[in-house]
């Protein structure tokens, strides 16, 4: 039974994931950049670690949850990375959406280390992951992925086996693809409903009757009516993950046009200044 677990990445949805796993009494070392928000984990009963190394030295499960971008290479392969801390026989679950490239890269490097690499990113909003109720998509050893089902289930609702190591990061681009761009047509919709003299709540109150309903119409809708874009999923997250979708389908010859103009108002929010905040204020480039 896994008990002892390393974590890296404390951000909007990565530190509710910690904290669910010391509430269930596993004995969690915890690393982010974010000295803060570090120490807001060690009042919660975490340990904490000055390195993504030290949080990963002894543990028997590593997760991390760090988004692709600049700081990933030191934070996986620097001097004081995850790979120069963690041991021979340890499972690292990499939970992050990252690309197909560097999914395999992590996967190769963690094997030169005689450890055990499961590509596993998490589908969700801080909501979910305060309430246990993500869902993690892994590709891996189904053997591994069985001695991590207890961990999991603090974390997630449901742990969904796609395949093999690459194939959870290919399922989760078109997650990315879906959620982004029926966020965005539904921006759409409502700010062509308001042109046309309805209010936000009347568009609302149909759309939810019928075919095109759904717990993200509804959630996001209402943020959009209030003009609430409080984080639960960055806006910046989102315009990152349809940037790896766009990548993806190049690579296979794919021309995608709804995501390919989704991603293009993602990248304009981040632009204007909105990427902390919600994905729902990609309705505020149309109002622009």
């Amino acid at each position: 039974m896994l008990r002892k677990i390393g974590f890296i990445g404390l951000g909007t949805v990565g530190r509710h994931m910690a904290a669910n796993l010391v509430k269930g009494d596993y004995e969690v070392t915890v690393f982010d950049t974010d000295p803060q928000k570090v120490s807001d984990l060690v009042s919660k009963g975490a340990i904490g670690a000055e390195t993504a190394a030290e949080a990963a030295r002894g543990r028997e499960l590593v997760i991390s949850i760090v988004s692709e971008g600049d700081e990933q290479g030191p934070l996986f392969c620097g001097e004081t990375g995850i790979l120069a801390g963690i041991e021979p026989g340890t499972i690292f679950a990499d939970m992050g959406t990252t690309s197909l490239e560097t999914t395999l890269k992590m996967a190769e490097e963690t094997s030169k280390r005689k450890c055990y690499y499961l590509d596993a990113p998490v589908w969700g909003n801080k909501d979910h992951a305060a309430s246990g109720l993500l869902t993690i998509i892994v590709g891996g050893d189904p053997a591994i992925v069985g001695k991590c089902r207890e961990p999991f289930s603090i974390l997630g609702l449901n742990t969904i086996s796609v395949g093999e190591i690459g194939d959870a990061t290919k399922m989760k681009f078109i997650v990315n693809m879906v959620q982004g761009t029926l966020v965005q047509v539904l921006a759409e919709g409502l700010v062509f409903g308001e042109k046309m003299g309805f209010n936000a709540d009347k568009i609302l109150e149909v759309l939810d009757t019928r075919g095109v309903t759904s717990p993200l119409f509804h959630l996001k809708g209402r943020a959009m009516a209030r003009n609430d874009f409080t984080r639960s999923l960055a806006l910046k997250y989102v315009n990152d993950g349809m940037h790896l979708v766009m990548n993806a389908a190049r690579l296979v010859g794919l021309h995608l046009p709804a995501a390919e103009a989704a991603s293009k108002m993602y990248e304009k929010g981040v632009e204007a200044g909105w990427g902390e905040e919600d994905f729902a204020a990609v309705i505020k480039v149309l109002k622009k």
